[in-house]
């Protein structure tokens, strides 16, 4: 079984799934971009971006569809929110604070990321984590827990946030609440490049938009974490093919082939 969207003859825009990206900064733009990029490739109905104005210009340059807002702007219309990569917490403002607690408080499904990491307990609705390693442990750090087992980490903080924690890697392990965890290990190791997941988050923010009901379920959850990192290590193994070194933005391109191959099977 597949948790990706297929449309059909009564689907819209909406029914495919709103999803609402919360990503990039005036440092690190290039995250709103390859979120955004692969939101879209990955099937999303709409994709709407809250970013400063030079991160929505570079975000519309690359991908004209996507509905812009200012930070201000209140969230709306929404399935499922994308929050925290290319985002630094210690340069947070008070607006991107505000909006961030928002759509963790919304009740809707969220992927949350790098500079969203240490506001990911305050969650009202279904929330995927999707720390590297170093992050995890700053993550765990914030809490007050002290784990020296590495293999414990993503256990000890998916418990913690009561969330699924996809903690990154060449083996990457998913792992929800109570302890069950499944390992996806990477088909290629050109994945070992800046930006792959900012990728991940827009692709794992699609499909949760499309299956946001089935996503209050915590096994379902989990479920379609395991099959977004599957699907992006399919994506990069197809851009990698013969060995061809890759960039992020080579993965979130060929993500439209690798959901076309599994929704065939």
């Amino acid at each position: 079984m597949t948790w990706l969207r297929a449309p059909g003859a009564e689907d819209d825009k909406r029914s495919m799934g709103v999803v609402g990206v919360v990503t990039g900064s005036e440092r690190y733009p290039g995250a709103a971009v390859l979120g955004v990029e692969a939101a879209w490739r990955t099937g999303a109905g709409m994709v709407r971006l809250w970013a400063p104005r030079r991160v929505q210009d570079l975000v519309l340059a690359r991908r004209p569809e996507t509905v812009c807002h200012a930070l201000d702007e209140a969230p709306a219309d929404v399935r499922a929110w994308v929050l925290g990569s290319g985002q630094d917490a210690r340069e947070r403002g008070p607006a991107l604070r505000t909006l961030l607690l928002e759509a963790l408080g919304s009740g809707a499904p969220c992927v949350v990321d790098a500079g969203a990491l240490d506001l990911a307990a305050r969650h009202a609705g279904p929330v995927v984590a999707t720390p590297h390693a170093a992050e995890l442990r700053r993550s765990l750090a914030g809490l007050g827990i002290d784990e020296d087992d590495e293999r414990m980490r993503a256990a000890r903080l998916a418990d913690a946030l009561g969330a699924v924690v996809v903690e990154k890697g060449a083996a990457t392990r998913v792992v929800a609440p109570g302890g069950r965890s499944a390992t996806v290990q990477a088909p290629t190791h050109r994945l070992a490049t800046a930006g792959t997941g900012d990728v991940l988050a827009g692709l794992l923010g699609a499909m949760l938009a499309g299956r946001a009901d089935d996503a209050a379920d915590p096994a379902t959850l989990a479920r379609i974490a395991v099959e977004g990192v599957e699907l992006h290590g399919e994506a990069a193994a197809a851009a990698a093919a013969g060995g061809r070194p890759i960039t992020a933005l080579d993965v979130a391109e060929h993500l439209p082939g690798a959901v076309a191959a599994r929704l065939s099977r």
